[in-house]
């Protein structure tokens, strides 16, 4: 277990069940310290990990008022966070698709590059639903188009560790990425914004009912909030983002 006075561990929750428990321990027992941000649950799932905070001085639990979705529960995090002093976190899933065993792995890569978004590029196995696979590509390749090629190998995998300052100021810029536009929105942004990225390949689970598994996921809603998100992003991007972004790719290539 490593412990740092620079990086945590951020996890929004909201009605994760019992898998938030597991989560948690799970990320504890490869970095420490491990924050906590319920985004007004209703299912009591907060009142274990709260328990656990108590024994547990390297956990803290924050509890919002109301329901934001996940990109107001990270902006929350990581104004705590930074007020604390903390420069990064790594943003992972509470509901157990994501490995905790690559943790150390990921903020390693961060530590050695404070100044880059480090990107999960997802791994996944047999169990993952097809049509949430062919969904991720259209993402995948509309979001090249929106940086004009490489750099964000999968904008919907959220294990992820963030700059936080850079971070904060994407979130304070627009009102969009607050809910399932979270993700690949940050990522479109802080590329523009200059943020380095680097890629890792992480596993990315889908579990059963029976495993604890719980997705928030609306196959009409949030795929309307994607179309949504990316009209957003490319007209952004065809009225003055693209000359910045032209430039940079245009300085990117004359360095190799």
């Amino acid at each position: 277990m490593t412990t740092s006075a620079t990086h945590l561990v951020l996890i929004p929750s909201y009605n994760t069940g019992p898998r938030l428990l597991a989560t948690v321990k799970e990320a504890l027992g490869f970095w420490q310290p491990v924050l906590v941000v319920i985004d007004a649950s209703t299912d009591g799932s907060e009142n274990a990990v709260v328990e656990l905070a108590r024994s547990e001085p390297a956990l803290r639990v924050i509890i919002l008022p109301r329901n934001g979705g996940k990109g107001a529960a990270v902006l929350a995090g990581s104004e705590l966070a930074q007020r604390e002093g903390f420069t990064h976190a790594l943003v992972m899933d509470a509901d157990g698709q994501h490995p905790a065993d690559r943790i150390v792995d990921f903020m390693q890569a961060s530590l050695g590059t404070p100044s880059a978004l480090v990107l999960g590029r997802p791994v996944f196995g047999p169990e993952a639903p097809l049509v949430r696979l062919k969904g991720r590509r259209i993402s995948v390749n509309l979001v090249r188009w929106e940086i004009f090629g490489p750099g964000i190998d999968d904008p919907l995998y959220g294990f992820r560790v963030y700059p936080l300052a850079a971070l904060v100021r994407v979130l304070e810029s627009t009102w969009g990425a607050r809910r399932y536009d979270f993700d690949p929105e940050v990522a479109v942004r802080l590329y523009w914004g200059g943020v380095p990225t680097l890629n890792i390949p992480a596993s990315c689970r889908y579990l059963s009912r029976a495993e604890g598994g719980v997705s928030h996921f609306h196959y009409v809603r949030d795929n309307v909030r994607m179309v949504w998100l990316h009209m957003r992003l490319i007209t952004e991007l065809v009225l003055w983002r693209w000359f910045g972004l032209w430039r940079r790719r245009r300085a990117t290539s004359l360095k190799k």
